[in-house]
């Protein structure tokens, strides 16, 4: 605590420095309210906000006193909700249909200072608290947690441009409860439960009967509004026939009543701005543009409004890895997906975005620099990286474990690596161990893995690789950042944003 007073003496006098011994000074978040500074230093230990003056806010915060009118506050819950309520800017907040944002799902509570670098000086605001419950549950956090990690991470860099913090994936009501009780300023509506794949197995009478047996009101709404009919949007023309109707119908019926139900119930009642996204993606039935018009449209007819839409492209968009599948196929059908996103007033979204390098030109093409795109585990692969390059040993007993509990994994995520091209452990030399992070097999491999690796623990108890895996990252601090404003950043540059 020494170091900490000499820190709070240097504050008072308005004098900071980059290190005190070994506690490293955050510059950028030095702030004064009223009469009261703060900021953000990191010890051997763990972070504080260390704090000098006298008022409210020195004393709501919770912490140490290590001299006169000065005290070390941990980085906790209670902390971050007393920043929230002093400076705005630490506030997760929503940012509607105009501008372009990224959501950046730091699953380890470190990455966003280097994503905030990342996007600080281009036209898109980051989302960066975003986790679905599947994330939280393998990685054993919870909301509060991401946002709180979040906030910290603002106030650290002392930006000030405005951050979200989305619900990701949501499917029960109870989740989105939480998820708005907490403060999250966007809501991913994951309406992959209520889509009736197995439509697209049923032979053309089969379904005929099962549209035959749907109340006659439901019937009659979508035979008037669709059969037969022809739209011009925004040039080009989207027509439906009897039988194409009827698919649609028994594909997104369920599905639609359950995004009204969302919306109605809990976004137009949450007293804020949200920015509702609907995903129609987590599902094996590819989202045609006509299928994304009627959703579309009859969320539209039904009052529904939505900041942005995530359809299923043509393809595959894998986990931690470039585009698989005709590329000129998806040009033409995102650009059909485009058109109607503008012409319905949302953002296209774009999720398990994530280093799909050779799409991301002709997303920009076509999105004009207005988009959603999510991306989460390539910031883990960047962390990754950065321990195969410092700790290899730790990397090798990874790795290692990564592959021998592959299948656990795939219970959750669905890859398709060529495992023959990830080369043997004891083939390759420690210098030679990143180079793992650049083959498509070891990235996913290690990309679904992460839970397992983050949570396992030996016969003792204790954790077997977690906290080496953080303790390094935080003493490689800058080399984790600098990774991710290179890699997140060739995202940003394809993207045009």
């Amino acid at each position: 605590m020494e170091q900490l007073k000499q820190l709070v003496e240097a504050l008072k006098n308005e004098s900071v420095f980059e290190y005190v011994g070994d506690v490293k000074v955050y510059e950028k978040s030095l702030t004064h309210l009223d009469n009261v500074s703060l900021i953000m230093v990191r010890d051997s230990q763990q972070k504080w906000i260390l704090a000098t003056g006298e008022g409210a806010l020195y004393d709501e915060l919770e912490g140490t006193v290590v001299a006169e009118n000065g005290k070390a506050c941990p980085l906790t819950h209670e902390n971050r909700l007393v920043l929230n309520r002093y400076f705005e800017y630490t506030v997760p907040r929503a940012f509607g249909t105009k501008m372009a944002t990224m959501g950046l799902g730091d699953r380890l509570g470190l990455a966003s200072p280097g994503h905030i670098e990342t996007v600080r000086n281009h036209s898109v605001k980051p989302i960066l608290a975003q986790q679905s419950i599947r994330e939280l549950t393998l990685t054993n956090r919870t909301m509060n947690d991401v946002i709180d990690a979040a906030s910290f991470a603002v106030f650290q860099e002392g930006y000030t441009g405005g951050f979200g913090a989305d619900g990701d994936h949501l499917k029960e009501e109870e989740d989105i409860k939480m998820a708005l009780s907490l403060g999250m300023s966007m809501l991913t509506l994951d309406c992959s439960d209520h889509i009736q794949n197995r439509v697209e197995g049923l032979t053309e009478d089969e379904i005929s009967a099962e549209f035959d047996n749907l109340p006659e009101e439901t019937k009659n709404h979508y035979h008037e509004l669709y059969v037969n009919k022809e739209f011009d949007v925004n040039g080009i023309d989207i027509a439906f026939d009897e039988k194409i109707v009827k698919k649609f119908v028994l594909l997104y019926g369920n599905a639609l009543d359950y995004m009204v139900h969302i919306h109605n119930t809990y976004i137009v009642n949450a007293g804020r701005d949200i920015d509702f996204e609907i995903s129609i993606d987590e599902t094996e039935t590819v989202t045609s543009p006509a299928a994304h018009f009627f959703v579309a449209n009859e969320l539209q007819k039904r009052g529904v409004t939505v900041t942005s839409l995530a359809p299923r492209f043509c393809g595959e968009f894998q986990k931690g890895i470039d585009y698989i599948g005709d590329i000129e196929q998806f040009e033409k059908e995102l650009r059909e997906h485009a058109l109607i996103a503008e012409y319905f007033a949302y953002k296209l979204s774009i999720h398990s975005g994530s280093d799909k390098f050779t799409a991301f030109p002709i997303i920009a093409k076509y999105t004009n620099g207005v988009l959603h795109v999510k991306t989460a585990g390539t910031n883990w692969l960047e962390a990754v990286r950065v321990i195969a390059k410092v700790k290899p040993n730790l990397y090798r007993r990874m790795h290692a474990y990564a592959l021998e509990h592959l299948d656990e994994a795939l219970k959750y995520y669905h890859i398709t690596p060529d495992m023959s091209t990830i080369l043997p452990l004891d083939t390759v030399a420690d210098a030679d161990l990143p180079e793992y992070m650049n083959n498509d097999a070891a990235r996913q491999v290690i990309h679904v893995t992460y839970g397992l690796l983050l949570t396992a623990k030996g016969e003792d108890g204790n954790h077997i690789f977690k906290d080496e895996f953080f303790n390094t990252l935080n003493d490689r601090e800058e080399e984790y950042r600098q990774g991710l404003v290179k890699h997140i950043g060739k995202h940003v540059e394809l993207l045009n944003l």
